[in-house]
């Protein structure tokens, strides 16, 4: 298992490889939430001091953008689609579902790191709604009895 000593060397190097400055921060904070999962305090204050910037302009990016976390995920993130499209299809109904077999609220991660579930706006397959994505992988025309298929695909259940 990867220390955070050699997740920060990791960092370290990438950011040296590319003689990166403050106008890759986004491209740095990408392998940064790819090393470590999420981007905590301390990586953040790592990159400020490393690119020479603010830990307030690391911090301001951190939060302006969506894709990136401060929080630790799961190992299987479920977004569920929450955009007009799925909405109007039943998401909220998948969603709820998700939640009471999971046992936890949107935004939040099981006791055992297994599954982090959260919700998106829209991913752009509106064709497919409501649409369901774990770790990047699309389930279309998703209903509330899929939800224990995905989950046992998973090792849910």
């Amino acid at each position: 298992m990867e220390t955070d000593k050699q997740k920060f060397d990791e960092l370290s190097a990438y950011i040296d490889e590319i003689g990166a400055t403050s106008h890759e921060l986004i491209a740095v904070l990408h392998r940064a939430q790819h090393i470590f999962g999420y981007l905590p305090r301390e990586v953040q204050e790592f990159v400020a001091d490393k690119l020479h910037i603010p830990v307030s302009k690391v911090y301001g990016v951190v939060t302006f953008y969506s894709f990136f976390t401060m929080e630790k995920k799961g190992k299987y993130v479920i977004n569920v689609c929450l955009g007009t499209a799925c909405f109007v299809r039943g998401a909220d109904k998948i969603m709820k579902e998700f939640e009471t077999r999971l046992g936890i609220k949107n935004g939040e991660t099981t006791e055992d790191g297994k599954f982090t579930l959260s919700s998106l706006r829209c991913v752009g397959a509106c064709g497919l709604a409501p649409v369901v994505q774990v770790n990047g992988k699309t389930y279309g025309n998703a209903t509330v009895e899929t939800v224990s298929e995905i989950l046992k695909e998973y090792g849910g259940e």
